[in-house]
């Protein structure tokens, strides 16, 4: 009786992987081992800047935040310490997006935090 290959998983196994590394400069689209490299590398770094995106726009809201914060004639710190004691719980998120649609409802937050 004949031992029993792995040719259908492997095959299988090295068509996802290629297909994962389409797009991939030279050998590294081609090759399965160099394909194999490449992916885990990208893989590496999907995972490390899907925690990154978090921070960068967290620091984009901030930025937006103080320069409305700052037309309004507050700060950043000043206008979120305002926010806490004044009960208003909106994010970073909405807060840059209203600062940069509607900037009548930011002042009007403004003030709200200033009291």
């Amino acid at each position: 009786m004949p031992r029993a290959k792995s040719g259908m998983t492997n095959r299988r196994r090295h068509k996802k992987v290629l297909k994962r590394a389409k797009g991939y400069y030279s050998a590294g689209s081609r090759s399965y081992t160099h394909a194999v490299e490449k992916n885990d590398r990208g893989m590496v770094y999907a995972y490390k800047h899907r925690k990154m995106k978090k921070r960068l726009f967290r620091a984009l809201w901030n930025t937006r935040i103080n320069a409305a914060a700052r037309l309004n004639g507050t700060t950043y710190s000043r206008l979120m310490g305002g926010l806490i004691k004044a009960g208003i719980t909106l994010d970073r998120k909405v807060l840059s997006e209203l600062a940069i649609s509607d900037a009548q409802a930011f002042t009007d937050l403004c003030k709200h935090a200033m009291k």
